[in-house]
């Protein structure tokens, strides 16, 4: 069983930059970022291949928030900045056994616990 195990949250001040880690317990995988507001259906973010060459990201964050990823260490990470109120939300990583998973959440395999992101204006 993949253990996915995010951190980085917290609460941040609009404008703000901040970076999320997520660690994967073993294996590379196709990986993505999701995040849940509360109210709120869960909502893709942004997705990367095995290799990293790879990525889709969604519009919504599209020119303030990248993936990257350090297969020898098993980590992902996401990069925030420009942080906006509306940002606010818990962010999940999720692994595949896809070579590439996409915006679809249901393509995921693993998923992790979760970390809140806060926003303040």
């Amino acid at each position: 069983q993949v253990q996915l195990v995010e951190s980085g949250g917290g609460l941040v001040q609009a404008g703000d930059s901040t970076r999320l880690s997520c660690a994967t317990s073993e294996g590379t995988w196709a990986m993505g970022w999701f995040r849940q507001a509360p109210g709120k259906e869960r909502e893709f973010i942004v997705a990367i291949d095995r290799s990293g060459g790879l990525t889709e990201i969604a519009g919504s964050v599209k020119g303030r928030f990248s993936i990257s990823r350090d297969n020898a260490a098993n980590m992902l990470f996401l990069e925030m900045n420009g942080l906006k109120p509306e940002d606010t939300a818990v962010y999940y990583c999720a692994a595949s056994r896809k070579p590439f998973a996409g915006r679809n959440l249901y393509d995921y395999d693993y998923w992790g616990q979760g970390t809140q992101v806060t926003v303040s204006s």
